[in-house]
């Protein structure tokens, strides 16, 4: 006897079969058109998301500036330089704690060591800036590859949401609706209204 899976494999088999084997209702063969045919301006252009997402990944903010949103660019330029500027300020904190470190450790003066022979950052506190430091750095690089990736996605998803029909009919309006037969305090309800 044929078990339950197999016989429910053979069912979807034959109905995929049967679905796909159908032809399709829509098509229309030897149309003949008349007169002029009027094309929208606001016409679809599918590959539009994709070239601005392009160009966001060539130079970041060139996408929002594509999609004319050119306000996004300098919000773009601001959020990716502030996390590169992070970066490099901690980079170069780094290398010179760093430095200060491998020269102690040779036996070397530092920069941090006065010059009666004091220390101004214990051994320990040098190890501990370094530390902190590789950490906001790698934070930091971590951060400016956020943006880069979220200005492309921001400009790729923006040019398919300028592509929607939007119009008046599609408008949000609250109102109270008293009842005038019976006099109670307004309930509160949501209603939807779809015009067409």
């Amino acid at each position: 006897m044929l078990s339950l899976k197999k016989i429910l494999f053979i069912f979807v088999t034959f109905i995929a079969i049967s679905i796909s084997a159908q032809k399709d209702s829509t098509q229309v063969d030897n149309l003949k058109i008349k007169g002029n045919i009027k094309i929208n301006s606001n016409y679809f252009d599918p590959l539009s998301p994709s070239k601005a997402a392009f160009y966001s990944a060539i130079l970041p903010g060139l996408g929002q500036i594509y999609n004319k949103k050119y306000w996004k660019a300098p919000v773009v330029w601001g959020a990716m330089g502030t996390s590169i500027y992070f970066y490099l300020d901690n980079n170069n904190e780094y290398n010179r704690y760093r430095t200060a470190f491998k020269l102690r450790e040779s036996g070397l003066k530092d920069e941090f060591t006065n010059d009666n022979g004091s220390l101004l950052i214990s051994r320990n506190g040098l190890i501990s800036a370094q530390k902190t430091l590789k950490s906001n750095r790698d934070l930091s690089l971590l951060t400016t590859l956020v943006f880069y990736i979220l200005q492309i996605v921001e400009a790729s998803v923006n040019a398919h949401l300028l592509q929607f029909n939007t119009n008046d009919n599609l408008t949000f309006s609250p109102s109270v609706i008293s009842n005038p037969i019976r006099h109670e305090v307004p309930k509160v309800g949501l209603k939807l209204k779809f015009n067409f």
